[in-house]
């Protein structure tokens, strides 16, 4: 689909590109749905004749003779049977294959919008809400294809049209003229019901969005909006823009109530022209009444062909705008480019060099200036600093979910923007603070779909101290953990996010706070394991965003930032004794931290 040149042109143009975009995709299934649609249209005409050659073979003679021949009789039979199941073969093959490509063509965008979500980078993620990439890969989608089932159908009707309207100027070139002018007048229906509706329905695909990020706030903050009275509040919040879409909708739904029915009619208006002039005609001897009547009858068969391409172009406006809005999804680049280096294969600690650091969300207010720092490898530095002082943004850009405005960062001498892309993840493992748990069992969450044998998912466990409860579990690994893994509590989420990066066994670990809900005891007992891991010779170098004392005291060295910038490297103790503002910082997070329980 990312192929296709951009959509530009009049809506008509446009949607029709869209199809033949799923027709490439589906050629064998739509060749055999148009060949089932065509059958039908064909059959559908010679419903007529056969209708014809039984009145003039079977009925007439039979009134004259007062006797029906029983060969004649099985030949009109034959001939009904014949012509019923070819068209019933038609249409099975029509609806068929129309189904076929409809949901083949959506289960293939839905795919390709996830993967492209799952490569874009952090940033275009930050710019774009929940709610309108799921209103991309879900409505969206469905609208964009949403005119390729019927398409089989009207390609097949238009056959049928045109065998109709061969037989309408065989029988009296001047009605059928008149009979045709139903055409331009359909025409300028459909263009006035795309000026009308494309903006409408622009809107509605839209407002689609913002109502599914409105439901998605709430339903992710169901805690705050209970705990704090607001279910009024979000409730008038959604009413309001659902009301809008459905404003909106109505607005769009009046258009087409209009089109619809004079769509129908024309070919009915076409009926009455012909036959005051075939009246006219016939009156003057320039035609026969039989042929007025086979033109009449030949335009009512063509007032199908002509619904049948209403729907189609009626459902353009929608497509159109919902192939838009997934295909900028689909070309998304983001600004994050990669090289061709490759990290060396070692089971020892990552070198991390930080050189220069810059960065800023708005460019008045930067947040990062100048940060230098290194990690050697095996050896643990803890990142110290004030709320805001830009730690966690330092983690997302030593991982490479943003990239550095200036300066560099590097991993054993490679500049992260060098690497080939999935280098840096098979090396580097982030556990953040907040622990993400998905709705499947722990073995699940901890090796997300890799094949890691149960001896290793279990030494994770053990390191991270979650071996304990995973065994009291009912299941133990096969333990489902429900909906963000809502039947644990916090420091559990955060010790089995700790065993998923540690059974990946990285050769850089960065913990983003990530044992904050775990209580002193445990987190001492974390961090010695991590350290004791070393003793084997394949530890990992570890960067740890920390708050308490005794985690603090543990690191080899010591990175204090303020506003942003680096005001102090040592030891714990040495900072301690240098440093004023950092004895304080930490002082105070220690006095803060003392009082209060926290969960397991």
């Amino acid at each position: 689909m990312g192929e296709d040149a951009e959509l530009r042109g009049t809506t008509t143009l446009d949607g029709f590109r869209v199809l033949w975009v799923g027709i490439k995709r589906e050629p064998t299934v739509f060749t055999v749905a148009t060949l089932g649609a065509v059958l039908f249209g064909v059959l559908t005409v010679a419903d007529a004749w056969v209708l014809g050659w039984s009145t003039q073979h079977v009925l007439i003679p039979a009134f004259e003779d007062g006797e029906i021949r029983t060969s004649l009789l099985v030949w009109v039979v034959a001939l009904f049977m014949a012509v019923a199941i070819l068209r019933a073969i038609g249409i099975v093959a029509r609806r068929l294959g129309g189904g076929i490509m409809y949901y083949r063509m959506q289960s293939h965008t839905r795919r390709g919008v996830t993967r492209q979500y799952l490569a874009l980078p952090m940033e275009w993620h930050q710019r774009h809400p929940t709610g309108q990439l799921l209103s991309n890969a879900y409505s969206d989608v469905e609208a964009a294809w949403s005119p390729i089932m019927p398409l089989p159908m009207a390609l097949g009707t238009v056959v049928m049209m045109v065998i109709a309207v061969v037989q309408m100027f065989l029988a009296d070139v001047v009605m059928a003229l008149v009979g045709l002018l139903v055409f331009p007048a359909v025409v300028v229906a459909n263009l006035l019901y795309q000026h009308y509706s494309s903006p409408l329905m622009t809107r509605a695909q839209g407002l689609r969005a913002e109502v599914s990020e409105i439901a998605h706030e709430s339903f992710d903050g169901a805690m705050v909006v209970k705990t704090l009275g607001r279910e009024v509040e979000e409730t008038d919040r959604f009413r309001a823009k659902a009301h809008e879409l459905r404003d909106v909708n109505i607005r769009a739904g009046r258009i087409r109530a209009v089109f619809d029915p004079a769509l129908a009619s024309l070919p009915s208006l076409g009926v009455l022209v012909v036959l005051a002039v075939g009246v006219s005609r016939v009156s003057s001897g320039a035609t026969d009444a039989g042929d007025v009547v086979t033109i009449a009858y030949l335009l009512t068969i063509v007032s199908f062909p002509i619904r049948a391409i209403g729907w189609l172009l009626g459902e353009f406006p929608r497509s159109v705008v919902g192939y838009r809005r997934a295909k900028a999804v689909l070309d998304a680049q983001g600004s994050m480019t990669y090289g061709d280096d490759r990290l060396p294969l070692s089971g020892a600690g990552a070198l991390l060099e930080v050189d220069g650091l810059h960065y800023a969300y708005d460019a008045d207010a930067p947040l990062l200036r100048g940060v230098d720092f290194d990690v050697q490898p095996g050896r643990t530095v803890a990142l110290v600093g004030a709320t805001a002082s830009g730690k966690s943004t330092l983690t997302n850009l030593m991982t490479r979910l943003v990239d550095p405005d200036r300066g560099a960062i590097r991993l054993d001498g490679h500049d992260l923007k060098g690497l080939r892309k999935g280098e840096l993840p098979r090396d580097v493992a982030l556990v953040p603070q907040t622990a993400f748990m998905f709705d499947d069992t722990v073995r699940g969450n901890v090796t997300l779909g890799a094949e890691v044998p149960d001896d290793l998912v279990w030494a994770a466990l053990r390191t991270a101290q979650a071996d304990g409860f995973v065994a009291a579990l009912p299941e133990g690994l096969d333990t489902r953990l429900g909906e963000r893994g809502t039947s644990l509590s916090g420091g559990q989420r955060q010790r089995l996010s700790l065993a998923r990066a540690l059974v990946r066994r990285p050769r850089l670990l960065i913990l983003d706070d990530a044992t904050s809900a775990v209580d002193p005891e445990v987190e001492a007992r974390i961090l010695a394991s991590l350290r004791d891991d070393r003793r084997d010779g394949s530890s990992a170098s570890l960067v740890v965003v920390a708050y308490r004392k005794a985690t603090i005291s543990l690191a080899d060295e010591v990175v204090h930032l303020d506003d942003g910038r680096i005001v102090g490297r040592g030891t714990h103790a040495e900072l301690l004794a240098s440093s004023p503002a950092y004895a304080q910082l930490v002082n105070a997070y220690e006095s803060e931290t003392e009082p209060t329980g926290v969960s397991e």
